[in-house]
Formats: structure tokens, sequence, C-alpha cells
């Protein structure tokens, strides 16, 4: 976990995300969220244990995954298509586990156990970096790999070990 010690030291030992092992799993919690909930994308995490959970939007990654590590981490939007629950986007936007776009296939793999169509990939695949000068994380846009604080380069390869 990568994010604000405060965050992690709030989350209760059991996880707030909702396991999504089925179609009808997902439909059902689903079915509990408001209109409105349903109409932006959820917090998702996939856990050590390779299932997806989901939480609301402004849920941390951190508290849906109940604390501990994962193996993916993101924002996931979901349509009705046919009367079934698809996945529409899925990224790995988490400021709180900077993971790398390479977890797709954690990803891929919880949702085709869970059943759920989706887009063979993430739809919008984020670059987390670490300065090294001024140790800020970035969210790398346009291959820039400049760090947005302090100007100094970033590194190529993923360096956000345990920090």
């Amino acid at each position: 976990m990568l994010g604000p010690p405060e965050i992690l030291a709030a989350v209760l030992p059991a996880s707030e995300g909702k396991p999504v092992r089925s179609p009808g799993e997902l439909a059902a919690w689903l079915a509990r969220c408001g209109e409105d909930e349903r109409a932006e994308p959820f917090t998702f995490v996939i856990g050590l244990d390779g299932f997806l959970r989901v939480a609301p939007r402004r849920s941390e990654h951190v508290a849906c995954a109940g604390g501990v590590p994962v193996l993916s981490a993101g924002e996931i939007a979901f349509f009705q298509e046919e009367g079934r629950w698809v996945v529409s986007e899925v990224s790995n936007h988490s400021t709180g586990y900077c993971p790398e776009p390479a977890s797709w296939p954690a990803v891929r793999d919880a949702l085709d156990r869970a059943g759920l169509q989706h887009p063979g990939d993430f739809t919008g695949p984020v670059v987390f970096r670490r300065c090294p000068r001024c140790h800020e994380r970035n969210l790398v846009k346009d291959d820039d790999f400049a760090c947005a604080v302090c100007g100094a380069g970033l590194p190529r390869a993923w360096n956000l070990h345990g920090a």
C-alpha cells in the first residue's frame, strides 16, 4: 500500500469491498447501489486470492482490500447488455497501490473467473513512478517521464516498491 498511512490505519480488518465471484453476485450488489452510483466507475481490487472486490467509487482502494496487498487495483464501470452486467471500462488508476499496466492478467483472470464479459485489456492504463529527487508519486501522462513537482526525470521502470 503506497497511499496515505492515515487511510491504512483507519481500515477495518474485514474487507469493505464486495467479493464478486459470479454475474449473480455482481447483479445483486449493483441492485443495491443507487442509479447515480451505477452511472460512474467503481473502485476495485484483485485480492491475493485472485478474486474481484468492488466498492463505491469514493472508497479508498486500501479500504476495499481490507488493508492488505493486492494483485491489481483501479476503477471499473459496468453497463447492462441483454439483461446482464458487462464491464465497459477498467483501469489501473489507484494512487493507493499504483499498479503497473502489466497487472492486467490478474484483472482478466478475476473477471473471467467471475464470468464477466470485459474489454480484453485496460481501457485506460495508467503509469505511476516515484521521483528519485523529491520522492513524489507521479502519474505519467503522454509518455512524459518528468516529475510534475520538481521536473526531474522519472525512471522508465516501476519504482514504487514499498514506498
